[in-house]
């Protein structure tokens, strides 16, 4: 299988995002700033997950290209 290192990058950062780092939450919510914090983390997901989505995309599209050649 062909791997795509900026999917992969991007999946792996999406997995960091979307795993609960409590010492960072814990800092965010003692500096009261928690809800800016998740909404930052909100916002960076769905750009992540839009460029994966494309990216995706492009390599099917590239693949598929190759193969009709």
């Amino acid at each position: 299988m062909i791997n795509n290192a900026k999917v992969d990058a991007l999946q792996l950062m999406l997995t960091d995002l979307r795993t609960r780092n409590e010492p960072i939450r814990h800092k965010a919510a003692f500096r009261g700033c928690q809800p800016e914090f998740q909404a930052l983390v909100t916002k960076l997901i769905n750009q992540l997950e839009s460029e994966l989505l494309e990216e995706k995309k492009s390599f099917r599209d590239q693949a598929s290209s190759n193969k009709a050649k």
